[in-house]
């Protein structure tokens, strides 16, 4: 059985020890764990990421918020060119046990709405917050960062705009020939 590989930013919280823990907490990676992340992410760089969350018990589901908060460079999606980014983002999640544990949860009643928050599933006794952060942080980055000369360098590359593409850039087309 291949096991896979620890998550880079890991770090575990015990469900017995949410209610002695005085909230909120603060957790930050270190450059080690940054340069793994930006590894997996795809990142240029990753100069910060830090986040302050506090954990609530609900039943056997575990509900956490908080906010993320990172300074990182993306590759430009046209030149590759590295495109600094700060985040700030505020989360919601939801932990609820895995499999045969998700359906004993199913049945206790849920104070979040499903669309307000993210769930994700945890088994045994413990639940990965740093992970959590993580998979937020590569949600509420920019999908396709552009550098300020991105619109330059795809111009140069024969990439057409798209004002010069579709339907009205064809009539626009015509009309200048028929004009003449």
């Amino acid at each position: 059985m291949n096991a896979s590989p620890p998550p880079e930013f890991s770090r575990i919280i015990k469900l017995d020890e949410i209610a002695r823990i005085n909230w909120p907490a603060h957790i930050e990676a270190d450059a080690g764990e940054r340069d793994r992340l930006a590894e997996r992410f795809g990142f240029s760089s990753l100069d910060k990421l830090e986040a302050h969350y506090s954990l609530v018990r609900d039943g056997k589901a575990v509900n956490a918020t908080g906010t993320v908060r990172a300074e990182l460079a993306q590759p430009c999606i046209a030149s590759g060119i590295a495109v600094p980014e700060k985040v700030r983002e505020d989360f919601t999640i939801r932990f609820v046990p895995d499999e045969g544990e998700a359906a004993a949860a199913a049945d206790e009643e849920m104070e979040l709405d499903a669309q307000e928050c993210d769930v994700l599933p945890f088994s045994g006794n413990r639940i990965d917050i740093g992970e959590a952060v993580a998979e937020t942080l590569a949600l509420a980055i920019n999908p396709y960062p552009r550098s300020p000369d991105a619109e330059e360098y795809l111009r140069e590359a024969g990439v057409l705009a798209e004002d010069q593409t579709g339907p009205f850039a064809a009539l626009a087309a015509l009309k200048g020939k028929l004009g003449k």
